[in-house]
């Protein structure tokens, strides 16, 4: 039983040895040219970071001829930093004859950004294609551009530099300045390099991470006509305006009417209602002495002559034809 025990701990020694001495790392750097001592990779194990990592980048920097300090790799590690795309992205702008040292390099990385992708595409430019970009010419018509922007990456503006997003923004924006500033839409289409050079003099790479190297229209399509179409919305909108105004008229000449004829009731109402008094006043008259017999017959007959004569001027109505029996 105490021999199985010892057999354990040992075995259980032994692996932790070897953890913590990582011999066979420390031989790979010793033979690869790279200094360093297993004390040192001990001290990695304790500060949480992976000898392998550290040692093989660096490997991977001497052939390559580049001198990087372990110190460094470590605190770029343990600032959250991708230790093989940054060393990897120096080994390629070294053969690529760029300049760029290992501050800006982990900056890069630090900053979010991809720096070997960067160095790629500043040795190798790649072609951004804008969404299709809807502009109207001066003579109403709608064109409808599509555009292929080919950049490489600027080293010295990675960090703080605006990203493709903003090349789309702008090359869009040109694009739109350039055709509506256009006479026609045909001459938009006779020469459509002419929204190129427009575009690409206004500098739109300024504070971007890239350069814009040309900018190349690749497709031209004839829209809408938005002139007519705004003329005809407009030319409706006042038809609809027309009509409201003259129901209103209509509306207030009915409500005219109305009163009109409320008034006229009125006064109806009121001749009759003084019609109505004319008998009391007579009678009043009458027994006060102020009226006799012959006033009130002179006044009759007057009333008499008066319906007389506006009998007589109203037209007399034909009578029918009598049957040939009664003549």
């Amino acid at each position: 039983m105490e021999t199985i025990v010892l057999v354990a701990i040992v075995v259980i020694g032994f692996i932790l040895f070897i953890y913590l001495f990582p011999v066979g790392i420390w031989f790979q750097a010793l033979i690869s040219g790279v200094h360093t001592s297993i004390i040192q990779l001990c001290f990695m194990r304790f500060r949480k970071v992976p000898p392998t990592v550290i040692i093989n980048n660096m490997i991977s920097a001497s052939k390559a001829g580049l001198k990087l300090s372990q110190n460094e790799l470590e605190a770029h590690y343990l600032a959250g930093g991708r230790v093989g795309s940054v060393v990897n992205a120096l080994i390629s702008a070294d053969k690529a004859n760029m300049n760029l040292d290992f501050k800006t390099a982990t900056a890069i990385d630090l900053a979010g950004r991809d720096v070997l992708d960067a160095v790629k595409t500043s040795v190798n430019p790649k072609v951004i294609d804008t969404p299709p970009v809807a502009a109207v010419a001066k003579d109403g018509i709608q064109l409808i551009a599509k555009a292929r922007v080919t950049v490489r990456t600027n080293i010295k503006q990675l960090v703080g530099g605006a990203g493709e997003e903003t090349i789309l923004a702008r090359v869009g924006e040109g694009i739109v300045t350039s055709i509506g500033s256009a006479v026609t839409h045909k001459q938009v289409l006779e020469n459509p390099d002419s929204i190129s050079k427009l575009v690409l003099s206004k500098g739109l790479d300024s504070g971007t991470a890239f350069e814009i190297l040309s900018i190349d229209i690749a497709d031209i399509d004839v829209g809408k006509n938005i002139g007519a179409q705004l003329q005809m919305d407009q030319a409706n909108a006042d038809k609809n305006i027309a009509q409201a105004k003259a129901e209103e008229r209509r509306a207030m000449a009915v409500a005219q009417e109305q009163e009109m004829k409320a008034k006229a009731q009125e006064a109806r109402a009121r001749v009759i209602e003084a019609e109505a008094e004319v008998p009391k006043a007579m009678a009043d008259a009458f027994r006060s002495g102020n009226l006799g017999i012959m006033d009130y017959y002179r006044m009759k007959n007057i009333q008499a002559d008066t319906d007389m004569r506006e009998s007589i001027s109203k037209p007399v109505s034909k009578a029918p034809n009598t049957p040939a029996s009664n003549k």
